[in-house]
């Protein structure tokens, strides 16, 4: 592969750069007495610095570490007032004169500094000229490494891990430790390595403040700059010590600080009984075709209207899970949910216990946004909270007993999939040996328990996807939110992981949200439908009133309908997108309406139709998609929106359907249902 050329005015000059920075190293190298090496490095002098150097390095790592960790985790979680003054004052050290370093820790912490004369009466502490007073000029130039690394490190962790293992119980404190600090461990060991290193290398500051004591602060540095008076070539023999230490340093950081790729152990392969695409995100036209019809048996399934008594959602004969480690676990607590929603999202929701909610509408319109608020983690919206008879608007995360599948379920990478399933139990003070036989149950009940070993990088899609949901299910939840649970899932396993949930769902005595954009698990799931839009509740009913009269556009279309705005006229509907649709129901005039026309309502023709249509429009063919045993047509035409119909693949054959082919479309004044929005 022929490669660009590179330009001689910036070869030229990025070659002097180079040699610039490697003739002083190339000179240690030369002028180094390789013969006398080991007697210069063995010296009584050399080898006691050496000791005060590694002592005074490793105290200062450990007060870099001690103080350097909270201050990085406040710099990058916490929003406050001079925030931007504070890391002014972390990265000062970096760029102040080590010798003026010096004379501030002097005037600070000297007999006659600021804080001197009270260690010293209080304490009986002495810095200066003391090894003490070596440490903090160390910590003093080199907590900044360890302060800079580890919060870039944490800026770029994803808050999601942290609220998702604070939703399963975990306290802050817990998930510092059991996820933040795990996750952030190369930051915060290359800082740890780089703080340790420069504390070794520290002369100025420490030279200044804590002087040049024989076994008291005479480090390995302070130690070069005496032998280069007296023993030039022992002072080049311990410098090429402390040159080999610090290049050691960066060589195991490559990667982590320098910027140089490391070699990444591959994910394992997805297993291959999960293919588990995205794309089973997107519901196939084969889910969406029959939904309407599925929507309309919903009375007769039993995913029916939430009853007024607030009692418990239809189990339909199917068994509870008492003694499973599920959340019923045989317990008898029940817990309504009711919440009163602003900000943002602005509705009042109310759900007896055993309801299950689908969350549905387009993009934007607050379902996610609804989810947080109700965890109380985002300032976007704000909900007073009652499960129960507790009213827990005022309690953290933690406390709210509030399970959360987030969209990308958000699995701790550093833990295995049985591990991850445990933590909410574990979090909770379940011991150990009993949250992990709870949680190999709830793997195997969703079909992913001979993965219990695996780590998320090693998981499909699908199949972290159901890790994700076992977590959940297995924290004992409240009130349950699952945003997009089953996205992930090919067809086959998401009919498979639909029916286990929804078998758990009729034993669970809290309430459960689903967001979903899938018309199937609306139906099979949820007792009632929450469409939102901008925020707002738009629809709140029994999924068989959804789907006979949708008041969102994005809903009927979800559900596989046709649904055109418009406003009522003498001569009929005039449509939003252009227009006019001729219904048989008599509505008033100036009525902002819906019309919803079925798919399979929408006849198709190569000649403009005679006879009942009263709607007949011309059109071109966009697209064919199939659906089933049937096929899909996207018709535009330049007097209606977009039109699609539904016919068999005979019938396409016999008109001779494809891209781009002219069409005639036909639609009976019955065949429209028109909804007041």
């Amino acid at each position: 592969m022929n490669r660009p050329r590179t330009p001689i005015a910036l070869a030229v000059p990025a070659l002097l750069a180079i040699a610039f920075l490697m003739l002083p190293l190339i000179g240690i190298l030369v002028r180094t007495e390789w013969n006398e090496l080991g007697t210069h490095l063995t010296g009584p002098g050399t080898v006691e610095a050496l000791k005060l150097s590694l002592l005074v390095s490793f105290w200062a790592l450990g007060l870099s570490l001690l103080l350097g960790v909270p201050l990085a985790w406040l710099l990058a979680r916490v929003p406050f007032p001079g925030k931007a003054f504070v890391r002014s004052l972390v990265l000062l050290p970096m760029v102040l004169p080590p010798t003026v370093g010096g004379v501030a820790l002097l005037l600070a912490f000297g007999r006659r500094g600021l804080l001197g004369p009270w260690l010293e009466d209080t304490f009986g502490l002495t810095l200066p000229f003391h090894t003490s007073g070596a440490v903090v000029a160390a910590t003093f130039v080199a907590m900044p490494f360890l302060v800079i690394s580890l919060e870039g490190a944490l800026a770029g962790l994803r808050p999601r891990y942290e609220e998702t293992a604070a939703s399963l119980g975990a306290s802050p404190v817990r998930v510092f430790r059991t996820v933040t600090l795990p996750m952030v461990a190369p930051g915060l060991l290359a800082g740890a390595a780089l703080t340790w290193a420069r504390a070794l290398g520290e002369f100025g500051a420490t030279i200044t403040f804590a002087g040049n004591l024989p076994g008291t602060t005479q480090t390995l540095p302070l130690q070069v700059y005496l032998l280069l008076q007296d023993e030039p070539e022992a002072a080049t023999s311990v410098s090429l010590l402390l040159l080999a230490i610090a290049m050691g340093v960066l060589v195991a950081l490559r990667g982590r600080w320098t910027g140089t790729p490391r070699n990444v152990r591959p994910a394992a392969a997805p297993a291959a009984d999960d293919p588990a695409a995205p794309d089973g995100a997107a519901a196939p036209a084969t889910a969406r075709a029959g939904s309407a019809a599925a929507v309309g048996d919903g009375a007769a399934t039993g995913t029916g209207v939430r009853r007024a008594d607030g009692g418990a959602g239809p189990t339909d004969g199917r068994p509870t899970e008492a003694g499973t480690g599920s959340t019923g676990g045989g317990d008898t607590e029940r817990w309504a949910l009711h919440a009163e929603v602003s900000g943002f999202a602005r509705l009042t929701l109310d759900a007896g216990p055993g309801t299950t909610i689908a969350v549905v509408g387009p993009n934007g319109a607050g379902k996610t946004t609804l989810l947080r608020a109700l965890l109380g983690l985002t300032p976007r919206a704000h909900a007073e909270l009652t499960l129960g008879t507790t009213d827990v608007t005022d309690l953290p995360p933690h406390r709210r007993h509030v399970a959360w599948v987030p969209q990308d379920g958000a699995l701790f990478p550093h833990m295995n999939a049985l591990a991850n399933t445990a933590y909410g139990l574990r979090a909770r003070g379940v011991p150990r040996a009993e949250a992990r036989r709870a949680a190999q149950t709830w793997l195997d009940r969703l079909g992913v328990g001979h993965l219990a070993q695996r780590r998320p990088a090693q998981l499909s899609g699908g199949q972290a996807q159901r890790v994700a949901l076992a977590r959940a299910l297995a924290a004992r939840p409240r009130l349950l939110l699952l945003d997009e649970p089953l996205a992930a899932l090919d067809q086959t396993t998401r009919a498979q992981v639909r029916h286990t949930l929804r078998t758990h769902l009729a034993g669970f005595g809290g309430v459960c949200l689903i967001v979903t954009h899938d018309p199937v698990e609306a139906v099979s799931l949820a007792d009632r439908v929450l469409v939102l839009e901008e925020g707002r509740a738009l629809q709140d009913a029994a999924p068989t009133e959804v789907a006979r009269h949708p008041r969102s556009p994005w809903v009927a279309r979800m559900l596989g309908s046709n649904a055109w705005p418009g406003r009522t006229t003498a001569d009929g509907l005039a449509l939003t997108g252009g227009g006019t649709l001729v219904a048989a129901d008599p509505l008033p005039q100036g009525a902002e309406v819906l019309a919803i026309i079925p798919p399979e309502a929408v006849a198709v023709h190569r000649e403009r139709p005679g006879g009942s249509p009263r709607n007949v429009w011309p059109g071109t063919v966009r697209e064919i998609t199939a659906s089933g045993s049937r096929l899909r047509v996207l018709i535009t035409s330049d007097r209606v929106p977009p039109l699609v119909a539904e016919i068999t693949p005979q019938a396409a054959a016999e008109l001779g359907l494809a891209d781009g082919t002219a069409v005639w479309t036909g639609v009976k004044a019955t065949e429209v249902t028109v909804v007041t929005l």
